[in-house]
């Protein structure tokens, strides 16, 4: 497992256009976005929060597990098995768990790196506060980045290659970063949305970033959805992956 966390990382390191694509989008829209007149004012449509209080970092916090989780992530997996070099790791007692931990570790890892990123610059560009709640804040990370990266597995098995994966994962992406709040907040959605949103993973995971950040303990019935999906997604990843 220490070899092929290694391997890999050497490979998305050589791929660095779409690391820093991944690491930069959130960062850039953050600093952007963030800097706009009326940004860092009391909105009552967010309960009285600025957009920059919390919504702007946990908004870019999710666009960057889901740009790994729906479009890095099928897209290493489905060009391996493209190029057969899945076919020739199956001669090998690798298996198709330890593949798939790889390649969720490596992502995993970007994903902490850009937020801490997201955070640090927040706070010295912005002026915005470090999450309040920070351990609830790191287990819901945690616990929600995975459960986003194990759908982005799914995803991995089910496409036939490389440019399928980019197309199907925007497919997937976009409608969940929107219940998720990205461009409307979910206080401003009609109640069927909100409810779609909250049991989506995008919305649990964008709602207990705000809510953590602002210094509220997770919903419970949040958790609960994350923590299935995490179980639910990745058993579905390991039993339907194939080497080609």
């Amino acid at each position: 497992m220490k070899k092929i966390l290694i391997v890999e990382t050497k490979l998305h390191l050589r791929e660095w256009p779409a690391m820093l694509f991944t690491i930069g989008l959130p960062l850039g829209l953050l600093l952007i976005l963030g800097s706009m007149p009326g940004f860092s004012k009391a909105d009552p449509a967010l309960g009285g929060e600025s957009v920059n209080d919390t919504h702007m970092p946990a908004m870019m916090t999710m666009l960057a597990m889901m740009t790994l989780a729906f479009s890095v992530l099928p897209g290493f997996l489905a060009s391996y098995r493209e190029q057969g070099i899945l076919r020739r790791m199956s001669t090998t007692p690798v298996g198709p768990a330890r593949v798939l931990g790889a390649q969720l570790v490596v992502s995993w890892v970007t994903g902490i790196i850009t937020t801490t990123l997201i955070i640090v610059l927040g706070r010295l560009v912005l002026g915005t506060a470090v999450p309040k709640q920070f351990l609830g804040f790191v287990l819901m990370f945690l616990l929600g980045s995975a459960a986003l990266l194990a759908m982005g597995l799914v995803l991995s098995a089910l496409v036939p290659n490389g440019k399928t994966a980019s197309g199907v994962g925007s497919l997937v992406m976009f409608p969940l970063m929107f219940v998720g709040g990205m461009w409307i907040p979910r206080e401003s959605m009609p109640d069927v949305m909100r409810i779609i949103g909250d049991y989506s993973v995008a919305g649990p995971f964008a709602q207990t970033m705000r809510d953590t950040w602002a210094g509220n303990a997770p919903q419970l019935t949040h958790v609960l959805v994350v923590s299935v999906a995490l179980l639910v997604f990745g058993g579905l990843a390991v039993r339907l992956f194939r080497w080609e």
